[in-house]
């Protein structure tokens, strides 16, 4: 399952010889090497040769390296520079702090700073409540990770895991307006986790936590959305649960079934796993049976920790045991949050009739859409973003945060996260709905504002909202 991706490309800096036939010859050996064009840039011209920049795409780091090697042996091309394009939008970070008023004059800096900003404080410390108008506390959001389970890298450190956090921030501005800011600890401790938010946490008015491996993550959130005031989010849990529940309700319109009545079969018990079952539950599905690498997890199956025990009490109502092929029997939706492999096409072809498939392991689904046996499988989503339907939780969280925000909400309730998903089902009208069409693009601007409106609604009807949106 190779596909070309802007997320392996590079701008390579060629001399050719000023003849024709010497483009040619570049373009050839690009694609014999399997790689594909992007932009093409005339740099200069000097004597009797053209520098050009050229960009290319390939499937991975090595394709890449071919690719360069393939250019390098043809004679006539001299290849003066490689760029990875990646790399570059990477250097110096990606994102910076940037001042919302002027510092031009003496009364400027007098004002924003001292003496005048001591009248800013001592207002604060008489009411503690107007820092919500009076700092950056309205509209600031911390994302926290200690580096542990970073996308599909695992346990890669603090350091290693800035750069996932700064991209976080980035998507946080870009389609919520929220300034986010990337902390990454250097403790897998959950206690000094927990100390170390409360300790930060005043100047926020949100806490995203982020790539936490379970089952710590489940007690961090818990123990800090018990102590804070403000919203704590955990998006791996229930940024990957508001995008499947969003899916999930268009794609049974495309199949015609009702939530109530639909077989759920997930593969994967970890923390998005519990998080979308939750959801799922609370939005109307009845039936849902996990399975983890052992199989079906059953109230009573002996050896489960805590989490999964829990998770056994309140699924999987007939106690059904066996592998996740097994249980596919009949089933109306399987749903992976686990690995590659986790089923297979035998499985599949067990489902009933219309069934629907989201294979959401990144970089390699849990059975690749070209897998899938025809006829079987009418809706199918991934989490990538070169097939359909990609479940990507850059499409919850900005508008999550942005609902909460407005309203200054206490917390995130389980009525805000099926709003939300609700939400961003509805930005797809039945014309539009379709096979390949059940969740909205991430560049779609109305996704961010119908979310955070739903959310909003929902905090002021459960009772978290400390102001009207009006």
């Amino acid at each position: 399952m190779s596909h070309l991706s802007a997320s392996f490309s590079a701008t390579l800096r060629v001399r050719l010889a000023d003849a024709p036939g010497s483009f040619a010859r570049l373009a050839r050996a690009i694609g014999d090497a399997g790689g594909s064009f992007g932009a093409i840039d005339l740099v200069r011209v000097d004597k009797g040769t053209k520098i050009r920049d050229v960009t290319v795409e390939a499937t991975d780091a090595d394709h890449l390296a071919r690719i360069v090697e393939s250019v390098r042996s043809v004679e006539g091309i001299e290849v003066e520079r490689v760029s990875d394009r990646t790399f570059l939008m990477h250097l110096g970070g990606k994102i910076e702090m940037r001042s919302k008023v002027p510092v031009k004059t003496r009364d400027d800096l007098s004002m924003a700073y001292t003496p005048g900003v001591a009248r800013i404080c001592q207002a604060i410390a008489d009411d503690p409540e107007s820092a919500w108008n009076l700092t950056i506390k309205q509209n600031s959001v911390a994302v926290v990770s200690d580096g542990t389970a970073v996308l599909g890298l695992g346990d890669i450190g603090p350091k290693a895991a800035m750069p996932v956090m700064e991209g976080k921030a980035l998507l946080f501005k870009e389609f919520g307006g929220v300034d986010a800011w990337p902390l990454c600890l250097d403790t897998k401790d959950p206690d000094e986790i927990v100390a170390i938010v409360k300790a930060i946490a005043p100047g926020f008015g949100g806490i995203n936590l982020e790539d936490i491996s379970a089952p710590r993550c489940f007690e961090i959130e818990q123990r800090l959305r018990a102590e804070l005031d403000i919203p704590v989010f955990h998006d791996d849990q229930h940024g990957t649960a508001i995008v499947v529940l969003a899916a999930l309700l268009n794609a049974l319109k495309v199949v015609g079934k009702r939530i109530e009545d639909v077989k759920v079969v997930t593969t994967g018990v970890g923390a998005a796993g519990v998080a979308v079952t939750d959801i799922l539950q609370n939005a109307g599905v009845r039936t849902v049976i996990g399975c983890d690498h052992e199989g079906a997890i059953y109230d009573g199956r002996e050896g489960l920790n805590a989490i999964k025990a829990a998770y056994a009490k309140r699924t999987n109502p007939g106690r059904l045991r066996g592998s996740a092929d097994d249980l596919l029997a009949g089933a109306d939706v399987y749903l992976g949050l686990s690995m590659p492999g986790a089923v297979s096409r035998t499985g599949i072809e067990r489902m009933a009739d219309d069934a629907i498939v989201f294979a959401m392991a990144n970089p390699t689904p849990e059975i690749a859409p070209e897998d899938l046996p025809p006829g079987k499988v009418a809706v199918v989503a991934t989490g990538r973003s070169d097939y359909p339907n990609q479940i990507n939780n850059v499409l919850a969280f900005p508008g999550v945060f942005r609902g909460a925000l407005d309203v200054r909400a206490s917390t995130i309730t389980e009525g805000m996260k099926v709003a939300a998903g609700h939400a961003i089902a509805s930005v797809i009208t039945d014309d539009e709905l379709g096979a390949e069409y059940i969740i909205p693009s991430v560049f779609n601007r109305d996704v961010t504002l119908l979310v955070a409106s739903a959310v909003a609604e929902a905090a002021e009807r459960d009772g978290v909202a400390r102001r009207s949106r009006g």
